[in-house]
């Protein structure tokens, strides 16, 4: 092929790739103004209405950050619904009063809470992520109730008595976690009785102290500490029946707990593998796995402490029997044997004469 030809080819691929380039550079730099105006949000109008920042379970207690307010069509906002700055909204409004007639007071159902007053509230009915609240779905502290919506699914509600003392002097609120704690003397026939502090239970949720599910704030907004003397702990019917022998062996003591322990307990379950996440999970299963996983109450691991580890001068093992203990235990049971023998003779008396009578089976 002629040299010239071939240089001819080559530039006029040249001028075709820079063409076809300069015109694809035209056409997306006039589409990028207009993709840039369809990513614009429009401006929200309308009235707003409180909904569900993430999915709350039956039981949950509401918090600041359970809630938040978006806009709604105003043709779908229902009479329960709870509207920016008027509590529960209302689409029918009164007839202003008429000169000189007296207004009537609202009617007990157009009172309702406003959003302030939800914090400490309990969802009675289960509410998605981005649904909106209604009055119905909660259940105010004091109401009918209340309690048996604050419990989760298979939970009981047990109460322990406590005192300054045992009760962390007053600082521990409904919506804490503690541990128990069980003190007790176990006695032996060797010596003084051993004296041990066991940790029984671990992560119970306080559900009241004594008839407050509440707590109360003080006019600085502070959180006063008030005295009690029972306290309302959430526990598995297993839990609660092994709390309810506790209280008969020994003395019980609840352990605060911090914030920053259920983080740490999480991590080593996952680590070890008790958590198990199925492949293929959302990240709001996984949330909702690590959240129930994390509120769990556990009574299975225990760690103790005896008056030797504190004292040199106390025991740190049950007292161990002696040969005179052994005797004397044996000497016991056979006065009980012997006791259970005689229980088959009746003494009759006839003429101040007294005759037992054997009236066992063998006669």
């Amino acid at each position: 092929m002629d040299r010239k030809k071939v240089i001819l080819l080559v530039a006029a691929l040249l001028i075709a790739a820079i063409t076809a380039f300069m015109a694809r550079s035209m056409f997306s730099g006039a589409s990028a103004p207009q993709a840039a105006a369809s990513m614009v949000k429009p401006v929200e109008t309308g009235p707003k209405v409180l909904v569900a920042t993430r999915a709350l379970p039956v039981g949950t207690i509401i918090t600041a950050d359970s809630f938040r307010y978006q806009p709604w069509p105003k043709e779908l906002i229902e009479e329960a619904y709870f509207t920016e700055g008027g509590g529960a909204s209302s689409p029918v409004q009164a007839a202003p009063p008429a000169p000189g007639d007296k207004a009537k007071p609202p009617a007990a159902e157009e009172i309702a809470m406003s959003s302030d007053e939800l914090v400490g509230t309990v969802v009675r009915n289960a509410i998605t992520a981005g649904q909106p609240i209604t009055r119905g779905s909660l259940v105010k502290p004091g109401d009918r109730g209340f309690l048996a919506a604050a419990l989760g699914p298979g939970m009981r509600a047990v109460t322990v008595p406590v005192s300054a003392l045992t009760g962390v002097a007053g600082f521990v609120f409904p919506g804490d976690r503690v541990d128990i704690v069980l003190t007790q003397n176990v006695a032996g026939p060797g010596g003084p009785p051993l004296k041990v502090s066991e940790t029984i239970m671990r992560n119970l949720r306080v559900l009241a102290t004594d008839q407050r599910s509440t707590n109360v704030a003080d006019a600085e907004g502070k959180t006063e500490v008030r005295k009690y003397k029972l306290v309302t702990l959430e526990a598995t019917p297993s839990l609660a029946e092994r709390i309810t022998v506790a209280q008969s062996i020994g003395t019980i003591s609840l352990s605060l707990r911090s914030l920053a322990d259920n983080a740490a307990e999480l991590e080593q379950a996952l680590a070890s593998g008790e958590i198990n996440i199925p492949e293929g999970a959302t990240a709001e299963q996984e949330a909702s796995i690590m959240r129930s996983v994390a509120q769990r109450p556990t009574g299975g691991k225990s760690s103790y402490t005896t008056g030797g580890d504190v004292s040199r001068f106390q025991r740190s093992t049950i007292p161990a029997q002696t040969p005179v203990a052994i005797a004397a235990e044996n000497i016991r049971i056979q006065r009980q044997v012997q006791k259970v023998s005689r229980s088959a003779t009746v003494r009759v008396s006839r003429g101040g004469v007294a005759t037992d009578i054997d009236v066992s089976r063998s006669q």
